[in-house]
């Protein structure tokens, strides 16, 4: 048996092309370059019939990360994501080292339009981390 070693990470999201950016300013991605004969992705998008599916995407530029892939549906969120992204900002640091980088990349994201839900800080059994929302209110956390 085969043991699957590349994934996609598939929000649901109202808006593709903004939470992609998000993303990719989160996380260091780029976006694929534009099909052949479109200036823009938007354009691209508009070239389409109304019935398929609008979707953007991104990647790891080192190709070590998930490819991240963004479906408009036409519902909106409306409970806690059953899944979500941990953000590995604190690795390998501890208490107040740790707390000040993820806060610091907390203020850094709510910049890009992020919201912070909860700091928990470090308690002598877990190492602090901030749980945010992205620009869609998905759920993810810095740790």
């Amino acid at each position: 048996m085969s043991m699957i070693k590349k994934f996609q990470v598939t929000f649901d999201c109202a808006e593709p092309a903004r939470l992609a950016a998000f993303w990719c300013e989160v996380l260091g991605y780029v976006v694929p370059a534009v099909p052949e004969g479109f200036a823009t992705w938007e354009e691209y998008h508009r070239s389409l019939p109304p019935e398929d599916e609008i979707y953007f995407a991104c990647t790891d530029p080192s190709g070590a990360g998930p490819r991240l892939l963004f479906q408009r549906v036409p519902e909106g969120k409306v409970v806690k994501n059953r899944v979500h992204l941990d953000v590995r900002v604190g690795t390998g640091l501890v208490g107040e080292e740790r707390l000040a980088t993820l806060e610091a990349e907390c203020a850094r994201l709510m910049g890009l339009g992020a919201k912070h839900v909860l700091t928990q800080r470090a308690d002598g059994v877990n190492e602090s981390c901030i749980t945010m929302q992205d620009i869609e209110g998905n759920e993810f956390c810095l740790d």
